[in-house]
């Protein structure tokens, strides 16, 4: 009797489900970008403009426009005691500044984002480094911008 009782209950555990659904990204963008315009660091930016429309290409039931405002900071991070540089940061910050065509919504938000990276014997790598840690950052602030626009248009 007791291990019916115990086979029905892990039964009854196994079958009922807490109603999690994992949410596809693509239903909360239910927008398109238009245009964007840009100004400031042109390397950003056309990164920038290519990852927003490639991820946002299909028509949908809004469209907007997008203004980026980019700049960048490069400040030395370490010095050795030799007092050579070892080590810099860059900051990259965005104002995206977005509004409807179909819709009155004008609104702004920045991201910004930083990262260091070092120098090396070589100048050719280190300019590399700077490169790569700039191609990164760019893609974690697209993303952001892509899920801060789809926060805000969902939320209206």
């Amino acid at each position: 009797m007791k291990y019916k009782i115990f086979l029905i209950i892990i039964f009854s555990f196994l079958t009922i489900s807490c109603g999690f659904k994992v949410i596809d990204r693509s239903e909360l963008l239910n927008f398109s970008i238009n245009t964007v315009t840009t100004e400031g660091e042109k390397r950003i930016n056309y990164k920038l403009k290519n990852k927003l429309t490639f991820n946002t290409k299909k028509q949908k039931e809004k469209s907007i426009k997008i203004h980026l405002n980019t700049s960048k900071q490069k400040i030395v991070k370490e010095k050795n005691i030799k007092n050579e540089i070892t080590k810099y940061e860059i900051k990259i910050n965005v104002k995206v500044f977005y509004d409807e065509l179909n819709g009155a919504n004008n609104k702004e938000f920045s991201v910004s984002r930083s990262g260091d990276f070092n120098v090396t014997s070589q100048y050719s790598q280190t300019l590399n480094n700077e490169k790569i840690l700039i191609d990164v950052l760019t893609d974690k602030i697209a993303d952001e911008i892509i899920d801060e626009l789809s926060l805000l248009l969902n939320a209206i």
